[in-house]
């Protein structure tokens, strides 16, 4: 119908309704806040929250499908070559560590571009923010992609494939670790990187789902890295026990 407001703007209109009536012009008392310094929250402004998350429908199918990609992804690939590490179960049906090595970074890439695609579709099966749909959002954006692409390029180049792709899970060890660039600028800066790509493309959109979904990505990632980080270390750490040991 004409005049008939559009399920986006019906949502925003009543989380904005909902934070209103929820504040009620009465601020919350001043003792439930002492633990944060006195801090009064009836002071704080919710307006922005409220109309940021008015945007977003986390009950959404492809919302969801993209949060689950998201998660699943390092889950993945870190259960399969720890498992790989202490059974050598994939050396053993592809014949070599390489082969299986190779293998598993197939199948995690396939994994990449459908998590990809479902944080595309879920931006695009949601409303844009107003605020970030302008050229110099765009142009930002743009940027922002362009670094993380360089650092996801680079770290590519630097580690090879077998080191992009947990090959010293399956034995395959660097002769040294690698400090040029980008790993002379931050740590982990693949998954950095591939964080950047994601915000850069979530502000081309002008998507606060998307934004929401980077979100996602940062935290999954750092997740993965608290795991990988030690682990990585202890398995260097074994191959210079055997060297001293030889």
């Amino acid at each position: 119908m004409a005049g008939r407001p559009g399920p986006g703007a019906r949502r925003r209109e009543a989380v904005a309704a909902a934070a209103a009536a929820a504040g009620g012009g009465r601020p919350f008392p001043r003792e439930c806040c002492e633990g944060l310094g006195g801090l009064e929250y009836g002071q704080v402004d919710v307006t922005a929250m409220a109309r940021l998350f008015g945007y977003v429908d986390v009950t959404d199918s492809g919302f969801i499908a993209a949060v689950f990609s998201i998660a699943f992804n390092p889950l993945f690939w870190n259960v399969v070559a720890r498992w790989e590490h202490k059974t050598r179960a994939l050396s053993r049906v592809f014949g070599s560590p390489h082969a299986a090595c190779y293998c598993l970074g197939a199948v995690i890439l396939m994994l990449n571009c459908v998590r990809s695609h479902c944080f595309t579709e879920a931006m695009k099966s949601q409303p844009k923010l107003e605020g970030l749909d302008c050229h110099w959002a765009y142009y930002s954006g743009l940027a922002i992609l362009a670094v993380g692409t360089l650092f996801v390029i680079s770290s590519f180049l630097a580690l090879g494939f077998t080191g992009t792709f947990l090959g010293d899970y399956f034995g395959i060890l660097m002769e040294a670790k690698v400090t040029h660039f980008p790993f002379s600028v931050l740590d982990n800066p693949m998954y950095w990187g591939s964080t950047a790509v994601y915000l850069g493309w979530s502000l081309m959109h002008a998507s606060p789902a998307g934004l929401l979904l980077t979100a996602v990505v940062a935290i999954s990632y750092t997740i993965a890295m608290l795991y990988e980080g030690p682990f990585t270390e202890e398995i260097y750490q074994q191959k210079q026990k055997g060297a001293k040991n030889k």
